[in-house]
């Protein structure tokens, strides 16, 4: 496994700090790390070696839709893990979206 970079660090402790049961986007994250390169935090995510402990299946589009999940068992691992915390999924969304969201 190669070492996280320091921005992929910096985004790992901002994953850690989403609650269970709770969602944020790739641009909330960017905004609280001071870029405007969400495909960055995205990048990050994808490359996560500790998921899930480290929760980068609670980081959304800011549209409520999914985004991906490159760990262990994809899209429908992501899906899987988020209703185990009681956010669920219609169309590919967020049900409850705002009621989810959660801003650093």
């Amino acid at each position: 496994m190669q070492e996280p970079t320091d921005f992929q660090k910096r985004v790992y402790l901002l994953l850690k700090k989403i609650p269970k049961g709770r969602i944020t986007t790739y641009k909330i994250i960017g905004d609280m790390l001071g870029i405007k390169a969400y495909q960055a935090v995205g990048l990050a995510c994808k490359m996560n070696p500790f998921a899930p402990e480290v929760p980068c299946h609670r980081v959304v589009k800011s549209d409520g839709s999914l985004g991906g999940y490159s760990a262990s068992g994809g899209i429908k691992r992501k899906i899987a893990l988020l209703a185990d915390e009681y956010v669920y999924i219609n169309k590919w969304k967020i049900i409850d979206f705002k009621k989810k969201l959660f801003k650093f």
